[in-house]
């Protein structure tokens, strides 16, 4: 149920009376139903006999729905307990699962991670899980897990006997290389800095660019900055990605912060999750790390409009009727956009075709709210021939993260845990961000040029804040408030006509 589990009783009985019949009784869905055939057929071909009587299965608590194909196993397992076929002992503080084939076979399913987790907070101290589980499944500390390849296997076990398990997960091996680096991009330098500053501070980013200017790349590079994830943070993410049955199979713990790129045709269950039984969206997918939406504009409004509470709150609650599923969602939104329809606006090589109708028609399609939430809006300038051609060394993915690194130790002493200036509350950016004479001078001056909202000048404060963190300053001096208002390019008149 969203990342909770819900431990449900799997109660068989066999009687020899009446017809022989075989019903699963407790809301179960298509999925649970269809056990019956995997589960006659498993049996058989595994060595054992169905019962030609009366099967009545029960899974309890009957007022909660049941789906998927995980109650295979212990609906086996009851079946041939019930039937005298096997003498299950020592069967207490034992939960189990799996999908069985045909021939007996047990097949991983989705969402181990969050039943390990609700299996050892339950008290049950065994957890039997398909041979493909096993990884994910013992990264939850104080429970024993137990694989098997096959029905037979499990039933050697529960009889005493010791069947050989899969190799633990390595927690602590390193992530593998990135594919990007900031070294790969030539030029850009205010685009490298602006990303410098959002990763320091957690905070959202607008990049607007004719098309070819590198916003993708440079979208793409800025996961290879941002700190390395606790081992906390990895159990989450993986958690998250095994209930949405997106786990790699070569290693169950994700080490590295996700990106997601989807595409701009994306529905509002896709984006925020949901499904008659709700699904993690994708920005619950990218949780401490990158939710990349490029060309904005293209998304359609509503669905745009669904970010805002999750950028605020940093999770998503989904309602349905008979529960209620809640998801986090604590990622950086990156975004990019051409300035006009044909994305030729003040290109230096192109002209644009647009008229200022049309550009203005464009620019709304992002509603004045979301782009509040938006602490850096920056323009990527197309590059030129000797940019390209450089040969100059640019600086490393990793000398840069050194310097985010240190920004982020101020944060987390300065706000504790694991927050950053971009999730500072409202009631602490005016203690916390205090500005002397001449920067309150400037800040008023630009409050009032630009029209700002009380939730920008806000945020310019908090970008200002992260500034002054990069260079190790105690003060946010006036300079560094200049630096944080230029990241405000679509409030600028000149930019939004």
């Amino acid at each position: 149920m969203g990342l909770k589990g819900a431990i449900v009783d799997v109660e068989v009985d066999v009687r020899n009376t009446g017809l022989p019949n075989f019903d699963i009784v407790g809301l179960p869905d298509a999925a649970v139903r269809e056990a019956r055939e995997r589960v006659v057929f498993a049996l058989r071909n595994s060595g054992f006999e169905f019962p030609q009587h009366r099967v009545v299965v029960n899974l309890a608590p009957a007022d909660l729905r049941k789906e998927g194909s995980m109650y295979d196993l212990p609906l086996a397992l009851g079946i041939l307990h019930s039937s005298g076929q096997v003498v299950i002992k020592e069967a207490d503080n034992l939960l189990c699962l799996g999908e069985l084939s045909l021939d007996g076979q047990l097949r991983r399913v989705n969402g181990v991670l969050t039943m390990a987790i609700s299996a050892r907070q339950e008290g049950f101290s065994r957890l039997l899980v398909p041979w493909g589980n096993y990884q994910e499944a013992t990264l939850v500390e104080g429970l024993e897990v137990y694989a098997f390849l096959h029905l037979q296997d499990v039933i050697a076990y529960l009889k005493g006997a010791t069947v050989p398990q899969p190799e633990s997960l390595d927690p602590s091996r390193e992530p593998e290389d990135y594919h990007y680096d900031f070294a790969h991009i030539k030029g850009q330098v205010g685009a490298k800095r602006a990303l410098e500053v959002a990763a320091a501070g957690g905070h959202n980013l607008l990049m607007v660019g004719s098309p070819g200017a590198g916003k993708t790349l440079l979208a793409r590079s800025l996961s290879t900055i941002l700190p390395q994830l606790s081992f906390a943070e990895m159990l989450q993410i993986t958690q998250i990605h095994s209930v949405a049955g997106l786990l790699p199979s070569r290693d169950a713990l994700i080490r590295e912060r996700p990106f997601r790129s989807p595409h701009h045709s994306i529905s509002s269950a896709g984006l925020v999750g949901g499904g008659s039984v709700p699904r993690p969206g994708e920005i619950s997918l990218a949780h401490y790390g990158v939710l990349f939406l490029d060309e904005l504009p293209e998304f359609r409004r509503d669905i745009l409009e669904l970010l805002r509470q999750p950028l605020e709150d940093r999770l998503v609650t989904i309602s349905r009727v008979h529960a209620s599923y809640t998801f986090p969602a604590g990622f950086m939104l990156v975004a990019s956009m051409n300035p006009c329809p044909c994305g030729y606006l003040g290109d230096a090589v192109r002209s644009c075709t647009c008229s200022v109708t049309e550009v203005r028609r464009y620019r709304r399609r992002i509603s004045g709210p979301l782009l509040d939430r938006i602490d850096i809006q920056i323009d990527i300038p197309r590059l030129s021939y000797e940019e390209l051609a450089a040969s100059g060394s640019e600086e490393l993915s990793a000398t840069i993260r050194q310097r985010v690194d240190q920004a982020r130790h101020r944060q987390r002493e300065r706000l504790g845990a694991d927050a950053c200036n971009a999730q500072m509350p409202g009631r602490e950016v005016r203690t916390i961000c205090r500005l002397n004479a001449p920067a309150r001078a400037l800040m008023r001056a630009s409050f009032e040029q630009l029209h700002l909202t009380a939730r920008a000048h806000d945020r310019i404060l908090k970008v200002a804040r992260t500034i002054a963190d990069l260079e190790g300053s105690e003060d946010i001096t006036p300079h560094h408030l200049a630096e944080a208002i230029s990241y405000r390019n679509l409030d600028h008149s000149s930019v939004a006509s």
